[in-house]
C-alpha cells in the first residue's frame, strides 16, 4: 500500500470511498468552528474536498497530505489558488510540524491494521499541545480485504485513548445514505 498501489487506484478510478464532496459530518463541524486562524491538516486528503470547502470558507491555513500525486492534481485543477507549499505530497509518518487541528476522513481506514496504533502516536506528536483532532471512522466489521478496512469504537478507543482525552465518540447522525450506521464521529483533545 504504497504510493504506486494509490495512484493506480486513482487511476483506474477505484475510490469507492470518495463520494464527490465534502461529508455532511465533516461539513457540518468546520461549519461549528469559528477560529479561521487554525492551523489544519487532513492527511490521506484523497481529491480534498474538505480542503476545498475549508480554503473556500476563509481557513487559509489547510495543509493537505497525500501519497499519490494523482488527488493532489485534482485538487489543484479544482482550487488553482491553493497554496502550493500547503499541499504535502509525502507519507503522512514521515511528516514534521505542528497543527491545531487534524481532520480525518478515510485515511484511517485505509491503512493497514498493523500502522493504527501508529497513527494515532503520529497524530498526537504533529499537533500542538492544545491540539484536537476530529473526524469520520467507519464502524463495520473488520474487513481482511479492503482498504476500507473497518473496525469498532472499542477497538479504536485501544489505540487514541493512549493519547488523546476522549470528548466526544458516537454514531454520525447526519451520514449519507450510504453511510448511515456505519459512520461515527470523533473529537479528541491531545493528552
Amino acid at each position: 500500500m504504497n504510493e504506486n498501489f494509490w495512484s493506480q487506484r486513482y487511476r483506474e478510478n477505484n475510490t469507492g470511498w470518495d463520494i464527490g464532496s465534502v461529508s455532511t459530518p465533516i461539513k457540518e463541524y468546520i461549519d461549528q468552528l469559528t477560529n479561521k486562524d487554525l492551523k489544519i491538516l487532513i492527511p490521506g486528503a484523497g481529491n480534498s474536498y474538505e480542503a476545498e470547502y475549508l480554503f473556500h470558507n476563509g481557513f487559509k491555513q489547510v495543509y493537505i497530505c497525500d501519497i499519490a500525486r494523482e488527488p493532489i492534481k485534482n485538487l489543484k485543477e479544482r482550487v488553482p489558488e491553493f497554496p502550493e507549499k500547503q499541499i504535502l505530497n509525502s507519507d503522512f509518518f514521515k511528516l514534521e510540524g505542528k497543527f491545531d487541528l487534524i481532520l480525518e476522513q478515510t485515511f484511517f481506514c485505509a491503512i493497514p491494521v498493523k500502522k493504527r496504533l501508529d497513527y494515532a502516536k503520529k497524530s498526537s506528536e504533529l499537533l500542538t499541545e492544545t491540539g484536537r483532532i476530529a473526524g469520520v471512522l467507519f464502524d463495520f466489521e473488520l474487513q481482511e480485504d479492503g482498504p476500507p478496512f473497518g473496525g469498532s469504537k472499542e477497538e479504536y478507543l485501544t489505540y487514541f485513548s493512549q493519547y488523546f482525552k476522549i470528548d466526544i465518540f458516537e454514531r454520525c447522525h447526519n451520514s449519507i445514505a450510504p453511510r448511515k450506521g456505519k459512520e461515527l464521529f470523533f473529537k479528541f483533545r491531545k493528552k
